[in-house]
Parts: C-alpha cells; sequence; structure tokens
C-alpha cells in the first residue's frame, strides 16, 4: 500500500508512532464503529460523532436531511474525520507518564453528497455493514422512503495519517526502585448477550452473526 504524508497529516509529536501505509489506516477505519467529523458552519466550529463506513478509498455518513453536519459537508465546508481505538491503560511509576495504547486515524477533506439511487443505496448497506456484518441479509436493502429521507456524504480517503501506541511504560531506568506496581490495562470492547426488543422477539433465535460479533472479527475490510 502507498504512504502519502502531507504536511497537514505529518505526524510531528512522537513521529515514530504514525503511519500513512494505507493498509493500516485501512484496518483501523474499518474496526473502530465510530467517528468524530471536525467542520466549520455559520463562523462556528463543531465536532460531531456519528457512525461511519469505508468502501475501498471513501469513507460514508449518513443522517437526516435536516443533520446541520451533513448540510455544511454538502456545502464544501472541508471537514476532519477522526478515530480512535483505546487498546489499554498504561500505569507508569510516575504520574505524568501514565497513558493510553490507541490506534488512530486523521482523515482531512472535503465531502460530496452521494445523489446516484444505487451508490446510495450501496453506502448505506456498508454502513449497516460495518456495525453488524450480515445484518443486510435479514433487514434488506435500504427502502424508497429510507432513501427519500436520508442523506449521504462521501469523502475521499485521500489525505490521512494514523498514529499508534504500543506497549508498556516509557519509564527511565532511574524510576525502577521502590514499590510502586506499573504496566498495562488491556483494555477491548466485548458485547454482551444480545436483549430482544420485545416479548414476541424472543421466540426468534438470535441470529448466528450477532453471536461472533467481536471487535477486530466484525470488521470485513474492502480494500
Amino acid at each position: 500500500m502507498a504512504s502519502w504524508p502531507t504536511e497537514r497529516t505529518r505526524v510531528r509529536r512522537k513521529s515514530d508512532r504514525g503511519s500513512y501505509d494505507r493498509g493500516t489506516i485501512n484496518r483501523i477505519l474499518d474496526e473502530v464503529l465510530t467517528c468524530h467529523v471536525g467542520f466549520v458552519t455559520d463562523g462556528q466550529p463543531y465536532v460531531v460523532p456519528t457512525v461511519h463506513a469505508r468502501d475501498r478509498e471513501r469513507l460514508y455518513f449518513h443522517g437526516s436531511l435536516a443533520n446541520r453536519m451533513l448540510n455544511a459537508l454538502a456545502k464544501g465546508a472541508p471537514c476532519c474525520v477522526t478515530v480512535t481505538q483505546v487498546d489499554g491503560v498504561i500505569l507508569a511509576r510516575s504520574a505524568r507518564k501514565h497513558s493510553l495504547n490507541y490506534r488512530s486515524v486523521m482523515v482531512l477533506g472535503v465531502a460530496t453528497e452521494v445523489i446516484d439511487p444505487e451508490q446510495k443505496i450501496g453506502a448505506l448497506r456498508c454502513i449497516v455493514e460495518h456495525m453488524v456484518p450480515g445484518r443486510t441479509a435479514d433487514v434488506g436493502e435500504a427502502s424508497e422512503h429510507d432513501l427519500a429521507s436520508t442523506a449521504v456524504l462521501t469523502l475521499p480517503i485521500d489525505e490521512a495519517s494514523a498514529k499508534v501506541r504500543e506497549g508498556g511504560p516509557s519509564d527511565s531506568a532511574d524510576e525502577h526502585t521502590g514499590h510502586i506496581w506499573a504496566g498495562q490495562l488491556p483494555l477491548a470492547l466485548t458485547p454482551s448477550a444480545p436483549i430482544a426488543d420485545a416479548p414476541a422477539d424472543k421466540e426468534i433465535a438470535v441470529p448466528g452473526y450477532l453471536k461472533q460479533w467481536r471487535t477486530g472479527l466484525r470488521s470485513q475490510p474492502r480494500d
């Protein structure tokens, strides 16, 4: 996969943690369930959490036709999209060196509205499958009502970078004294047992794809 750092995406602080490898960026985008979209409209800055999905070299977002974020982006407002997966808490021997293990991606660019009905259906399918692979086979494709009431935007992944922290505390040799425990507290997003919506739903078997849902295994990379 190609690397393409730009002046805006080049990692400067802790640059050794930066990556511009498209495969790394794609894997993180595929695994993380939500993103935050930063943009400016009417002179005011906003950061909005939303569900995203990646299809090859594009991101998709969707929402109500009245959604402020989508309307601003559709008018050409530049945006910054970030995703973060926290993998652990780092407990160092000094307070200032406590940290997190994480994987993150930043994507910069200008989004455009998806108008073509077939592309819009595909984008909405991609978003559903990003959340729960296999779900579209049960609920079907977007209806005409869905298409008429939903705005979909797409953002090319042309300018992006990843940043990853792994490993234990970065304590210096002179800090390895005393009796303070140091190390890692690994974290992972794991599902609890599915909860049926209504009494009648309890008579329906839980789908196999839901029983198998796992962060990391959940994603279906679309390279």
